[in-house]
């Protein structure tokens, strides 16, 4: 695979990976819609050792996670703010990046067999569930492992008013 570039605004920060994302997140959580000021978040994960920087380094914010309770690690430029990607303490292998970030961001497919759409309990009013992508009300995995259990839509649902649910 040849490696996919991507980086800050400014062009302090630049990544590069080197494999096929694991599979990719789309995330509706209240972290993920304020990181990111959109309805939800894009993001394709990778293992920690197919990414890395190929200039600067990025500045570290810690926070917690509203469904875990662990930390999650926001790397972005200290000149210019941009978030490129994530780190978890609940999963130490892996890195989540801001697909937004990529310099070609449609390089990786939304597939559903490797796609998941998650927190979906927090999903804002008029984001669109995708069909045929597993859906979660919460996070995919319990704390103990055990997987939630996934709905799915046929065609696409516009959240409305009262939240989105499987019924929907």
């Amino acid at each position: 695979m040849t490696p996919q570039e991507g980086g800050c605004l400014c062009g302090a920060l630049r990544y590069a990976v080197r494999a096929e994302p694991s599979h990719v997140t789309l995330c509706h959580c209240h972290f993920c819609q304020r990181a990111t000021g959109g309805t939800h978040m894009v993001e394709p994960i990778f293992d920690k050792a197919d990414f890395g920087f190929v200039a600067g380094e990025p500045r570290l914010w810690t926070t917690r996670s509203e469904g875990s309770g662990l930390a999650v690690h926001v790397h972005f430029c200290d000149t210019c703010g941009t978030k490129t990607h994530l780190g978890f303490e609940r999963f130490p292998d892996i890195i989540g990046v801001y697909a937004g970030t990529f310099d070609d961001p449609n390089w990786f497919d939304v597939r559903p067999d490797a796609s998941k759409q998650i927190f979906l309990n927090a999903a804002q009013q008029n984001a669109v569930i995708l069909p045929g992508i597993p859906c979660f009300e919460a996070h995919m995995s319990r704390m103990d492992g055990s997987e939630n259990p996934s709905h799915g839509v046929g065609a696409p649902v516009i959240v409305g008013k009262a939240h989105w649910s499987p019924e929907a």
